[in-house]
Order: C-alpha cells, then structure tokens, then sequence
C-alpha cells in the first residue's frame, strides 16, 4: 500500500506525525473493512481553509471552504464493487507498482481543529474521521439520498469504533 501525504498547511495549527500515523492507520484499515482484493494508493494533501477552497470552487464551482474533498479514480457498480477495476487495469492501476490508484484526498487543518471544538472531540479524532468519510467516498459511496447517508454514516461509525477513535479519543 501507498499512501502520500503531503502539507502545504503554513499556518499555526500542529500538524504532527501522530495525525499522519492516524491517517494511515484509517486509510489501511478502511480497505481491509470493505476487503478491496489490491494493494492501493491514495495521496492525501493537508491545507488550510483557503487552500482548500480554491480546490472546491475549481472542482465543484462552490466557492466556500469545506473539511475534507474526496476525488475517487474508479468507477463503481455498487460502492465497493471493484470489478470494473479488473476490466480497466491500464485507467485504475499504476504501471509501475501495479497498485490500485483510489484516487485523492483533500482535508482542511483549520477545519479539523474549529469542527473538533464544535462538536467535543479532539483534533485526532475529527481528522480519523475526516479520513474514514473521505475513503468511504473513495470506495464509491455516497450521502446525496437519505438511505445513502444513513449507510455511510453506519459505515464510518463503524470503522472509527473498531479503530478506537471514539468520540472522546484523546
């Protein structure tokens, strides 16, 4: 598995290696939980509020900043149905390590630290789930319709309690 984590993040906030641990850690555990059959590679890039904006007003024509942005590189039948994957090896996998390409993951610091505060969490907890949201997103799912939402909602819940990042995870 790869997973590249990138910061362009300049402000205040930490961002240690104890988050860049927690993101791997989901990231790896996130496709073990929807048993992908591949080896994988996802790139992740840590930003502030602004950064993270620009990239939504250029992909999504929203002009706002958001906590996390997902930008998945398979299609899917169904969310976690990797067999379209097997069908286009040359757009879904890397020539050169053979990894599954899943795409891209985009989390804003500055919201990770203002939403943990919100909702009285740590700033550990707040970025496992940013993560876990993200890579369910990643593996095809989605929360435009309500029955979607209360599925991803179960799902992330789910991989956050196994991992042990409970709300009150410190």
């Amino acid at each position: 598995m790869v997973i590249n984590i990138d910061s362009e993040y300049e402000g205040n906030l930490s961002f240690s290696n104890e988050f860049c641990d927690i993101i791997r850690d989901i990231i790896q555990y996130s496709c073990d939980f929807v048993k992908c059959p591949y080896e994988t590679e996802v790139n992740v890039l840590i930003t502030d509020n602004e950064g993270i904006r620009i990239i939504n007003k250029e992909n999504r024509d929203i002009d706002k900043p958001t906590d996390v942005l997902s930008f998945p590189m398979l299609d899917y039948n169904e969310p976690a149905d990797f067999s379209l994957a097997e069908d286009n090896t040359y757009d879904y996998f890397d020539a050169e390590t053979g990894n599954l390409l899943l795409g891209d993951i985009v989390i804003s610091l500055d919201k990770v630290y203002s939403q943990a505060e919100e909702y009285g969490h740590s700033p550990k907890r707040e970025i496992a789930f940013l993560t876990a949201h993200s890579m369910l997103h990643l593996f095809g799912y989605d929360h435009m319709e309500e029955e979607e939402r209360k599925v991803m909602e179960e799902l992330q819940e789910e991989i956050l309690t196994q991992k042990g990042y409970s709300r009150d995870y410190e």
